[in-house]
């Protein structure tokens, strides 16, 4: 299906674009800044944490982990041997799957986690979520 839309964007629509992807990129360089200063943990390193508290039994599979963390296989197998090294990840293997691998956070994740999810909560509401009206 063909869509009945021009094929380039208006200059104004171009400027809105170029200006959110702007937005976005500082909002988010803040909010790691922020969460790397105070907690020396980065906001995609946060972000596996994240994904792994809020799982049920605090883990989940090394590829649903990358597609909602939105890395490659390799670039999460890379964070998540990171995590590991720093004592906040553990790797388990799926008992119905001997190939499989998951991504288990550790008490010492959840502590940590707990900590940053303050700090990045605050930022985003004043980075982000104040600026709009409750409506």
């Amino acid at each position: 299906m063909q869509s009945s839309r021009k094929p380039i964007l208006t200059p104004r629509e171009t400027a809105a674009w170029r200006g959110f992807l702007v937005v976005h990129a500082g909002l988010v360089r803040e909010l790691d800044r922020e969460l790397e200063t105070a907690h020396g943990l980065p906001l995609h390193q946060y972000e596996v944490l994240l994904v792994l508290a809020s799982s049920d039994g605090g883990r989940a599979r090394m590829s649903e982990l990358a597609d909602r963390v939105l890395l490659s296989q390799s670039g999460l197998t890379r964070l998540v041997d990171r995590l590991e090294r720093a004592g906040l990840v553990a790797r388990e293997r799926c008992e119905q799957d001997r190939r499989g691998l998951y991504a288990r956070i550790t008490d010492e994740g959840q502590r940590r986690f707990a900590e940053a999810r303050v700090t990045h909560l605050d930022g985003v509401r004043a980075r982000f979520l104040d600026r709009f009206e409750p409506e």
